[in-house]
């Protein structure tokens, strides 16, 4: 299969509602559409996950990190320039996005990737695109995609052919909790 056949395949299947297993600019992750609470609920079921647990977006641009969070603070901003690895900012209030995708008090975190799968998933299906660990809740998350479970692998509508041999282990994102007049939280 070549890379843009298995690009139109994921986003056929994300546009069709399904969920999907796909390298990041982090670790592998599960992903779908994160303006589909069906889609939403079916990652959540996949990873026996509790939904009060919200999980993370990922999108390809700064514009459309505009469209889903209602405010970025500059210091935001900021930190994603000076940023070397991979960061992930929990915003305030979330918007246009699956009410289930969301935390209780209505925060999200979001990461514009830069790696060229995702980043091209997210550009194609023109919606920002759930990322979280492609392992059940509670267990330890897989770094390459020989690690990954069965039951993950099986449970997906789509499997990425791209990036399955690598054998370097990937970090998981840096965690910031930007608040309400620029407080920052480092979660992880």
């Amino acid at each position: 299969m070549t890379y843009q056949e298995d690009i139109n395949q994921a986003v056929k299947v994300l546009r069709e509602g399904g969920i999907i297993l796909y390298p990041t600019d982090t670790i592998w992750g599960i992903g779908c559409d994160a303006t589909n609470p069906e889609a939403v609920a079916k990652i959540y079921a996949l990873k026996h996950r509790e939904e009060s647990k919200s999980m993370l977006v990922l999108v390809d641009s700064e514009g459309a990190l505009d469209r889903i969070v209602e405010e970025v603070p500059e210091i935001a901003w900021q930190l994603m320039e000076a940023a070397v690895n991979p960061l992930t900012i929990i915003y305030d209030k979330g918007r246009g996005l699956a009410p289930n995708l969301l935390a209780s008090d209505g925060s999200i975190g979001v990461r514009i990737t830069k790696e060229k799968f995702s980043s091209e998933l997210c550009r194609r299906l023109r919606r920002p695109l759930v990322s979280t660990s492609a392992n059940i809740s509670g267990e330890k998350a897989p770094a390459t995609f020989s690690e990954i479970s069965p039951e993950i692998i099986n449970g997906v509508d789509y499997v990425a052919s791209y990036r399955r041999d690598e054998t370097d282990a990937p970090s998981a994102s840096n965690i910031i909790k930007v608040g309400e007049g620029g407080l920052i939280k480092v979660i992880r």
